[in-house]
């Protein structure tokens, strides 16, 4: 595999070239002795990972440097080097992209190359996000589908092996786990791709509805049917159907959708003639099918018949490690959608979402990254830019110490205030420190301490 690559800036050849020796084992390391050359270098060199440089050198400064490098190449993760007790300058830098920074003389080796490497893991990360397409709905294949967790390979898996034939699939998953873009995929890497691809909500419809839409219907059928109506079963004729929240059909319904997969054909609702359809079916559920079937809510005979194939999604709370790629496609997707120069967001924020539990699946974080988006003033999202429920729920279960987890003390709100007190005493009542340290924003922290009516 090849190494990383690391630009490394100072104006002393002395010090940039004992870094490189050090870094060498582990990176390709190129260097410069001024912004002037760095750019160059940039320019010149794809797949620089890192920039590390100087903070004084002749010509622009080193925060200059990066706020240039970072405009040029956004992925491009940056960490500043100042003198020992600069650390305004430090901030300064973090405000104009840097992901960090050290302090000259440098003497612990090992903190340093550690530092190093999450610089260049948030880099990959970008790298990664910045590749996925923008508009998850029309991607085709796989290209709808972002993550790489241990849980959604097995998902890829399944969906390939089984886009190879025309057996029935049943998709389970909790709402908001992507069971349609399943369903998508499998029609898109199938032989039917070229057909089309039909959906269909099952839930809340009344049976004859639900019969109208599936089979469709002759004119004079009832009431109101003053026209012919196709079906959804030969709208998806050379395609495949997909049945969304299957578990919804009336029992009635079920025993017509049976004889209908069996002998593929359908009569329309006030019909006699037989009608051949050529469809694959995807079927989704948010429920425990078998258990409906054990229940005596779906048919047995019928289950045996849709779940030929079974995929199940996982929730997002048991892929943490998609969180921070699945937001970062969001934001990109979500400020390219509303024109708004969000170019993104604070390890602080990425924290907060990955320690969020997510009810509402990928679906909820979607959501919650695109109303950040809209509700920016633009830049860099911060923790002010969090909604009030991710980070709540982040305080309620947050530390008792600084970075470690609350003790589940009741009642919760005493535990709560306990929390934020004591973080307050460790860092001597700086409250930004202590806001910090919770994980929350200060304004969040403000708020709770109006609350409490603590000064």
């Amino acid at each position: 595999m090849d190494k990383r690559k690391i630009l490394i800036v100072d104006d002393e050849k002395p010090t940039r070239e004992v870094m490189a020796r050090i870094l060498a084992p582990s990176y390709e390391c190129l260097m410069a002795p001024d912004a002037e050359g760095a750019l160059e270098i940039l320019s010149g060199t794809p797949g620089i990972s890192l920039l590390v440089t100087d903070y004084k050198m002749p010509g622009d400064n080193g925060i200059a440097l990066i706020k240039k490098a970072k405009a040029a190449f956004p992925n491009l993760a940056a960490i500043l080097v100042t003198a020992f007790g600069e650390i305004e300058l430090a901030v300064a830098a973090m405000k104009e992209g840097a992901d960090d920074f050290l302090t000259k003389p440098i003497t612990d080796i090992a903190e340093m190359e550690l530092r190093i490497e999450k610089a260049i893991e948030k880099y990959a990360i970008h790298v990664k996000a910045d590749a996925l397409p923008c508009e998850a709905s029309t991607g085709k294949g796989f290209e709808a589908f972002t993550g790489d967790s241990p849980a959604m390979e097995k998902v890829y898996r399944l969906v390939r092996l089984a886009a190879r034939s025309d057996a029935n699939v049943v998709v389970e998953g909790a709402s908001g786990t992507g069971k349609e873009l399943v369903a998508r995929a499998l029609h898109d890497l199938s032989q039917r791709a070229k057909g089309p691809f039909v959906a269909f909500e099952c839930a809340a419809l009344s049976p004859t509805l639900i019969e109208s839409e599936l089979f469709g219907h002759e004119k004079g059928a009832f009431t109101g049917a003053d026209r012919l109506k196709i079906g959804k079963f030969e709208a998806a004729n050379g395609g495949t159907l997909f049945l969304d929240e299957i578990t919804e059909i009336d029992l009635a319904t079920q025993v017509k959708l049976l004889r209908v997969i069996e002998t593929r054909k359908i009569q329309r609702v006030g019909g006699n003639e037989d009608i051949a359809v050529d469809f694959r079916l995807v079927a989704a559920t948010n429920r425990n099918l078998l258990q409906y079937v054990r229940e005596g809510k779906f048919r047995e005979d019928l289950y045996y018949r849709l779940d030929v194939i079974d995929i199940h999604l996982p929730q997002l709370k048991d892929r943490p490690g998609d969180v921070e790629l699945l937001a970062l496609r969001f934001l990109k997707e979500s400020a390219q959608k509303n024109s708004v120069d969000v170019t993104g967001m604070d390890e602080s924020v990425m924290k907060a979402l990955k320690d969020y539990s997510w009810p509402g699946n990928v679906r909820q974080l979607r959501n919650v990254v695109e109303k950040m988006v809209v509700l920016s003033s633009g830049g860099t999202l911060t923790l002010d830019d969090v909604p009030r429920e991710i980070l709540e729920e982040r305080l309620t279960s947050s530390a008792s110490v600084p970075g470690e987890a609350l003790l589940p003390v009741a009642p919760l709100a005493t535990a709560e205030k306990d929390a934020v007190l004591k973080a307050l005493a460790e860092c001597a009542g700086n409250k930004t420190k202590a806001a910090e340290a919770l994980g929350i924003s200060r304004r969040t922290l403000h708020r709770k301490l109006n609350e409490w009516r603590v000064k």
